[in-house]
């Protein structure tokens, strides 16, 4: 693609429009000469001024093409093409053609305190052009001629009061522009470096839970199994001294209800490993399939709810959200004897809570004690939990009042 075909229809103008100009005030001037008439000392000083015109035109295109916009020479050269057009318009009004360029030159060629008066000169040129041509006989033309100039400058005053106007807005319009473009780009860093922690903080999230899970394989096998087997060791240490076969027979069944209690702990710590409810169901699926199942096995009403409308949220939050429920279940039927529990998944705009609650014996949160290697792993492995993927856990409860728990944790859709 050339040059000429990449410019604006505004900087073709510039170029091309004065010499349009010159040369229609050329073919009007040689049409209207012999109807004027046109003497011969205007003959002449117009065969003189219009090939300075072509030069000058020629010059003029040289230096703004070096240098755009207003400078020295422009502005020499702007007063140099007024005076060669209001020669001009003397000999011949026609010639005014020529001299409108000094109209829409003004602004782009001058400095802002030259314009008006550039302006100014064009008006009176152009107004003795319109009255008849240069100068007026009588009063009636000279009042004419006042009369013309103070339209045109009127005129002008106010095209050039729009077109100031109109580049004002343009300037705030292309700041404004600007402002956006770079607000869009820190917005879309922000977005990028967003993306990458949350894929950081899932990675985390997922090598934590790796070795919290190792963390609580152990505290299930030295709270559950090795506690069970010791109970096994113990009951068969009672058997091999027992001094009759019906007392050897009662420890020999306390030591196999042992053993089959600890195979159900050993089958329901591998089964917690991963969260095979998930597989198959999202969230809320395996949640109330989990509640109703423990609710089933421990006799205890049990009541599964869910607020808002579902996301199918990243396994991570996921998995994170069923094992604190799981746990805290599993703390209701062993610690609270409570008669009814209450489930809720709640979906609310970027966050995702869950809340479990207790008609049970409730405890005092200040007074329970921090987790030793004997104890479970219970609140602290919650909270835990929580907090690994930017959540949080509650715990409200007050002795003879229930227990409520309650996670809060961001909402992270699954993006497959």
């Amino acid at each position: 693609m050339t040059n000429a075909a990449q410019q604006s229809p505004r900087a073709s103008f510039d170029i091309w429009g004065p010499w349009a100009l010159l040369v229609t005030g050329v073919v009007a001037a040689a049409l209207s000469a012999p109807l004027i008439p046109m003497d011969r000392p205007g003959t002449v000083v117009s065969a003189v001024l219009v090939p300075m015109g072509v030069v000058l035109q020629l010059y003029w295109g040289r230096v703004k093409r070096k240098r755009p916009g207003p400078s020295r020479t422009g502005v020499w050269l702007y007063f140099l093409r007024w005076a060669i057009t209001f020669v001009l318009t003397w000999a011949n009004p026609f010639f005014a053609f020529y001299a409108v360029t000094g109209y829409y030159t003004a602004a782009r060629e001058l400095p802002r305190r030259l314009v008006m008066p550039g302006l100014f000169l064009t008006a009176v040129t152009m107004a003795g052009s319109e009255i008849g041509g240069w100068p007026p006989h009588g009063l009636i033309l000279w009042i004419g001629f006042f009369l013309v100039l103070a339209v045109n400058m009127g005129m002008v005053s106010v095209f050039t009061r729009y077109a100031e106007q109109e580049q004002a807005r343009a300037v705030v319009q292309a700041d404004t522009i600007a402002e956006l473009e770079r607000t869009n780009t820190a917005l879309q860093q922000a977005l990028d470096e967003n993306a990458a922690l949350h894929a950081q903080l899932l990675v985390q999230a997922r090598e934590a839970g790796v070795a919290d899970e190792r963390r609580r394989l152990a505290a299930e096998i030295h709270d559950t199994i090795a506690q069970g087997l010791t109970g096994i060791i113990a009951q068969l240490q009672v058997v091999s001294n027992a001094p009759d076969l019906t007392t050897a027979r009662t420890h020999l069944e306390r030591a196999s209800d042992l053993a089959r209690h600890s195979l159900g702990e050993a089958r329901r710590s591998v089964h917690n490993l991963a969260p095979v409810a998930l597989a198959a169901d999202g969230l809320p699926e395996a949640l109330k399939k989990t509640v109703t199942q423990w609710g089933q096995r421990t006799a205890i009403r049990a009541e599964f709810t869910v607020t808002g409308t579902a996301e199918h949220l990243h396994d991570e939050v996921a998995a994170t959200l069923l094992r604190i429920a799981q746990e805290a279940l599993s703390n209701a039927s062993r610690h609270a004897r409570a008669s009814r529990v209450g489930v809720t998944l709640s979906f609310m705009g970027d966050e995702v809570t869950l809340d479990i609650r207790d008609d049970g014996t409730g405890f005092d949160p200040a007074a329970v004690p921090p987790r030793t290697r004997a104890g479970g792993f219970g609140l602290d492995g919650m909270r835990a939990r929580a907090e690994r993927i930017a959540g949080s856990l509650t715990i409200e409860s007050e002795p003879g009042h229930g227990t409520a728990v309650s996670a809060r944790v961001p909402l992270v859709r699954d993006d497959r």
